[in-house]
């Protein structure tokens, strides 16, 4: 059930999910998978499906053409989740032992994230909050809203809220609307960030209503989570651009993953077209070590190569900071290519070094 403000509750599904009855539905289960041609045999996957949510909206399921495709590879589950490196771990950056009160990740002095549900609109197979995402998890009771934002309140250094979860796109509009108007009321913040995949990954959910929930005098950004180009599809393209109008600036963050951007061709392709629908791409994200997901990491000296590689390729405007989130809460740090050698010359993009004239290099 979702609480809302004024302590009447609602069901979960219907609360978030404003798709017309009339409309393809998500992919929610094996059977629905393998109805629609994804997977071939259900049993090997039984495992993978009692510990990991599935979702696939309607958006992402008609950019598929084949499980191993770029997109593919993202949302159909595979018997490899079951297999844990040792490396990998079920709370990979920290989140729940940086967080004070439910709801409440506070990993940097100056801002907070604020996760008032677990839900998303596509389930992604390489998500590090996997272990805590689905259909059922996550929201935030009203008492515990209230908790959340009470503490926030109570900490004039929290100068950022990250709205996060889950997906906050997933919240009801009249939920939402009370968030951000509770927000809205804190006066030591200034910005109100908000990550979603709902305007790529499932475009039909943005609607005037949730649009309206936005308003604040706050400044607002949005920051989309897209990975291929394929996800930056006409009907994407509208929804970011419903955002913009609304005068919301918009940011991309992309995880770098084996088979579906880990080269300079693919994510310069991302990036120009991002850029395209003026949108600016903000982080690279190296994959972050959830249980199951080893096969699609990529080492780190390999992104630092693609990178490399794009450099002098893509404009400026569309250069991602490269960064890795340090397991165990320490934050995140870039690891992007160095041009800076130690006696103080310069790598150019071609490789050749050059002495700087003028004052020294500290």
């Amino acid at each position: 059930m979702l609480f809302m403000p004024d302590g009447s509750c609602h069901d979960t599904k219907h609360a978030t999910e404003r798709r017309p009855s009339s409309t393809p539905r998500s992919l929610r289960s094996l059977a629905d998978l393998r109805r629609a041609g994804l997977i071939d045999d259900e049993a090997p996957l039984q495992a993978v499906a009692a510990q990991y949510a599935i979702a696939i909206p309607p958006a992402m399921q008609a950019l598929i053409t084949d499980r191993h495709d770029p997109i593919g590879l993202q949302v159909i589950p595979d018997p490899a989740e079951m297999i844990t490196a040792p490396y990998e771990n079920v709370d990979p950056i920290g989140d729940d032992a940086l967080s004070p009160v439910p709801g409440i990740v506070h990993r940097y002095p100056d801002r907070a994230l604020l996760k008032p549900l677990l839900i998303c609109p596509v389930y992604c197979r390489f998500c590090f909050r996997r272990e805590h995402v689905g259909p059922d998890g996550g929201v935030l009771s009203e008492e515990q809203l209230r908790i959340a934002l009470d503490w926030l309140a109570g900490h004039p250094q929290i100068r950022e809220v990250i709205l996060t979860g889950g997906d906050p796109l997933m919240l009801s509009p009249r939920r939402l609307s009370f968030i951000i108007n509770e927000l809205n009321n804190i006066p030591h913040i200034d910005i109100i960030r908000i990550h979603s995949r709902v305007p790529v990954a499932d475009p039909a959910l943005v609607t005037q209503a949730m649009l309206d929930a936005l308003e604040t005098d706050k400044a607002m950004f949005l920051v989309l989570h897209t990975n291929n180009v394929k996800e930056l599809t006409d009907l994407a393209a509208l929804s970011i651009q419903s955002f913009q109008r609304r005068g919301i600036p918009v940011l991309s963050q992309t995880v770098l993953l084996r088979g579906v951007n880990d080269s300079a061709e693919a994510l310069e392709a991302l990036y120009r077209r991002i850029l395209r629908l003026r949108v600016k791409p903000y982080y690279l994200h190296q994959l972050d070590a959830a249980p199951g997901t080893a096969r699609f990491r990529v080492p780190v000296e390999e992104g630092r190569a693609i990178l490399h590689a794009l450099r002098g390729r893509i404009s400026g405007l569309a250069w991602p900071t490269y960064v890795i989130d340090i397991p165990g809460g320490y934050g995140k740090v870039p690891v992007d290519p160095d041009y800076l050698e130690s006696d103080g010359s310069v790598r150019d993009i071609n490789g050749h070094r050059h002495i700087l004239s003028g004052e020294a290099l500290p």
